[in-house]
């Protein structure tokens, strides 16, 4: 409390304007946060800010490319200590092993992995004691076909937060990371119903998950109340990373 008038904590969210993100930036919004929607698609950025706000959420929008380490600094300088970042941004691409190039390996993890690092480090040198960051991986980190180097920027991303959760901590910075799997998201909603029938038969649940499953872990990542829980990965993917067979 400042003068009797209390001050909301602040959360950054990336690719806060669809899907995931966009639910999560709801979640957070509902959990007393001030949420700061960081998306590249303006737009749709503005509109569901405009969304939100007329529900009498606390919410903000930001267009920057995250690959910009500029802009990020920028964005970061000018908004207080953030309480909670979640690392949601990230691109997907399927294509077979054999004409995967270089340039793709290289765009994957630009945007992964190095867009990842360059926020957190930012943000980080400015958070206070008791914040927290997550980092959506996927449960295809495990591996799967067709994948190589969306696969290889996952397993990194994993990797990453481990070790940042390790040098964080003496800092009180809590880094945990989310591996969803099938999740009902646009992308899922494009494939032909034969496909998302195959991938359905592979689910312990047979189901796909929704983006408020996600929005729900990360609530629970970011709350004061979890406070023992760092360098780990929670998986929401029904149980596909249990293995096995299930047809």
């Amino acid at each position: 409390m400042t003068g009797g008038v209390h001050i909301k904590p602040v959360a950054l969210v990336t690719g806060g304007a669809s899907g995931m993100g966009r639910a999560t930036v709801e979640r957070l919004a509902r959990d007393g946060f001030r949420v700061v929607m960081v998306d590249r698609n303006e737009p749709l950025a503005l509109q569901e800010t405009s969304v939100l706000q007329a529900q009498g959420l606390d919410v903000a929008c930001r267009c920057i490319d995250l690959t910009d380490e500029v802009a990020i600094n920028a964005l970061v300088q000018e908004l207080p200590p953030l309480a909670a970042l979640v690392n949601n941004a990230g691109i997907f691409d399927e294509r077979p092993f054999d004409t995967v190039s270089g340039d793709d390996f290289r765009r994957m993890n630009e945007i992964n992995l190095i867009a990842v690092h360059l926020l957190t480090q930012a943000a980080a040198r400015k958070m206070l004691s008791g914040s927290r960051i997550v980092i959506i991986s996927s449960r295809a980190y495990l591996g799967a076909r067709n994948h190589a180097h969306y696969v290889a920027s996952k397993a990194a991303v994993v990797g990453y937060m481990r070790a940042t959760a390790m040098e964080l901590g003496p800092r009180g910075l809590l880094v945990n990371s989310i591996a969803p799997g099938l999740i009902m998201t646009p992308l899922l909603a494009s494939l032909t119903p034969e496909r998302l029938q195959a991938q359905l038969r592979l689910q312990p649940t047979g189901k796909a998950g929704r983006p408020e499953d996600v929005a729900h872990a990360v609530s629970f990542l970011v709350s004061p109340d979890t406070d023992f829980i760092t360098g780990q990965v929670l998986f929401v993917d029904g149980g596909k990373s249990l293995g096995g067979s299930y047809i």
